[in-house]
């Protein structure tokens, strides 16, 4: 919570303006990279535009000669053969362009379809340190309205450059044709639309980064506190109107930049539109005086159309203008895209992974090192050997480095120093994929996807026959429990398996690791914080699994560590004892505390209940 508030009050910064995007070859590179596979497509777009903005000239130069030699020489055959080869230009004009934003919203979709892949393929290999450093938030926006303004910026903003440029110079060679004078007084009053664009175009950057992260951070707030867990502790602590009103300010300026960046445009806009008044004007002027006194030849026709060509003319300017702005909002979303497509993937394959012919499950950890941030070491210097079948309990003290030891096995994270053996090979030179395959993580919060107790199991080996299942949920302990549901394997376990007990889900993870059939078992306080029933099939269930499966043991519970052929006891990242119950208790020292004040306590507590 600390960090949204500190991000809420967060402006932009003078270096982030300093650095936003700047069009590089590289940069435009990399875009058109997008655009590569489609190439074909694209030419086909680029030749429609191109029919399509010279055919939607065509009325306008006709126009002249309807009141030329239609109306002025009172021609009625003429007028109306005019007519008709201005309706059919217009028609073709309009089908070409349906055919044209049809490709145009085709290569959009593809190629959008081809960002969301990348980057959801991407955060998938992305550590888990990422996801624990970068805001959720954040991430959902890259995912979803950044990518979405890039097809915006290919349906729109590019399409919208090529045709109207095409549109501009088609223009003024037909103003030049017709009459080299007014074609130059109509272009003298185009440099007046470039005055304002520079101003407001480095106004509406600022508004739209400002706007970005102001969307991250509602984003943010969004998925804190509506989430399942989110919304329980709000309620618990009766922060609803502290944290709607906390919403609703970032909500207001989230109003208030949306209104800065809507009304910066409007005013250029409003300024351009009374430069593009003075154009005509002055064609009308101009073109009176010379048709009057000293060109004969210039016909009113011609003013006519001079004067629509050069609105023709006007507003591709306009929209070109209005487009520069635009095109560097759509930089800064590429940049943002990009700025995590080049986030290095911390945890990944060497060139040539080692794939094991045999699995064991033998461990062994070589003087391992390990922090998140180099001035808090987590782990100093870690070794010991756990021997295929065998079993070890890990203990200690709360924040002792436990369930760090245990994420270094499936590389969740990477040792700093030293080695984490799989078998004798170092776990950074065997495939990821591999590895993981081979080991099975029972943890503390069980996670289940909002669907039926089936297909979380499945999850784990979509491959499994009815009978692996039920044989896992019975050496789970949680065959009988889910027998008796109305669906069966059926049942919908709701948002985070909420529709289940803690002890069900736990049982159920455990059905769901069995089914991986790892050679290595890890249980991370799977018993924790459960009610004793729930304790006692849990432990019912983990006891014949640490005798058959190399298992590694974190627990709280005496009957768990008294299970294990041999117990590590931690305290601040370091191995301070080593053996068995019986040579550490009489020691005096760091396990005999915790069997003193933890383990003892929960034996007498058994006892009592039975």
């Amino acid at each position: 919570m600390s960090q949204r508030a500190t991000r809420g009050n967060r402006y932009l910064s003078d270096e982030e303006i300093k650095n936003k995007p700047k069009v590089t070859k590289e940069l435009l590179v990399r875009i058109l990279g997008y655009l590569k596979p489609y190439a074909l497509q694209m030419t086909l777009v680029l030749i429609l535009i191109g029919l399509s903005s010279v055919l939607g000239l065509l009325p306008t130069i006709i126009t002249g000669r309807m009141i030329d030699e239609g109306l002025i020489q009172q021609n009625l055959p003429m007028l109306i053969k005019l007519i008709f080869l201005s309706l059919i230009v217009t028609l073709g004009a309009q089908l070409i362009g349906v055919l044209q934003n049809y490709l145009n919203s085709w290569i959009a979709q593809h190629i959008t379809f081809d960002m969301r892949n990348q980057m959801y393929r991407h955060l998938q290999k992305m550590s888990h340190r990422f996801f624990t450093t970068n805001s959720q938030g954040d991430i959902i926006t890259r995912m979803t309205s950044d990518i979405s303004g890039v097809q915006s910026i290919i349906t729109n903003t590019m399409t919208s450059i090529l045709s109207n440029s095409i549109t501009l110079v088609a223009a003024l060679i037909a103003m030049f044709q017709k009459n080299v004078v007014l074609a130059l007084v109509g272009i003298v009053i185009v440099p007046l639309f470039m005055i304002p664009t520079k101003k407001v175009g480095k106004t509406r950057w600022e508004i739209t980064n400002e706007s970005q992260k102001c969307q991250d951070e509602i984003n943010g707030i969004l998925n804190e506190t509506l989430s399942v867990s989110g919304q329980l502790l709000v309620k618990l602590f009766n922060k609803e109107e502290e944290e709607a009103l906390h919403y609703e300010q970032i909500n207001k300026k989230m109003v208030s930049l949306n209104l800065k960046e809507s009304m910066a445009g409007r005013w250029f806009r409003l300024v351009l539109s009374t430069v593009a008044t003075v154009g005509p004007m002055l064609i009308y002027l101009v073109g009176g005086v010379l048709m009057m006194k000293y060109d004969a030849s210039l016909t009113v026709g011609d003013i006519t159309v001079l004067v629509s060509l050069l609105g023709k003319m006007y507003s591709p300017v306009n929209s070109l203008l209005n487009l520069s702005v635009d095109w560097i909002r759509s930089l800064s979303l590429f940049q943002r895209l990009f700025d995590y497509f080049d986030m290095e993937v911390e945890i990944k394959n060497q060139e040539h992974p080692v794939v094991l012919d045999h699995v064991e499950g033998g461990i062994e950890f070589k003087n391992v090192c390990f922090h998140y941030e180099p001035e808090r070491q987590i782990l100093k210097d870690i070794s010991f050997d756990l021997t295929p079948g065998k079993s070890i309990a890990i203990v200690g003290p709360s924040g002792s480095g436990k369930s760090t030891i245990i994420n270094l096995i499936p590389r969740i994270y990477d040792v700093i120093s030293g080695e984490v053996c799989f078998d004798g090979v170092d776990v950074r030179q065997l495939d990821l994929a591999f590895l993981r395959t081979q080991i099975g993580l029972v943890s503390q919060e069980t996670y289940l996807f909002n669907g039926t107790v089936l297909e979380n199991l499945k999850y784990a080996n979509p491959k499994a026959t009815e009978e692996m299942i039920v044989e896992a949920c019975k050496k789970a302990n949680i065959h009988d429990f889910i027998s008796r549901q109305p669906e069966g394997y059926n049942t919908m376990v709701g948002n985070r398996g909420l529709k289940l007990s803690g002890g069900e889900k736990q049982r159920l993870s455990i059905a769901r690791v069995l089914l991986k059939d790892p050679a290595i078992l890890i249980f991370d306080e799977a018993t924790s914080s459960l009610d004793s029933i729930s304790e006692d099939l849990i432990q019912s269930a983990i006891d014949p699994l640490i005798e058959t499966k190399t298992s590694i043991i974190i627990a709280h519970r005496l009957s768990t560590v008294l299970a294990c052929d041999e117990i590590l006891v931690l305290k601040e990242g370091t191995i301070v004892e080593r053996g068995q119950h019986d040579e550490l208790v009489k020691l005096g020292g760091t396990y005999t505390e915790l069997y003193e004040t933890q383990f003892k306590r929960a034996l007498e507590k058994m006892n009592a209940e039975e």
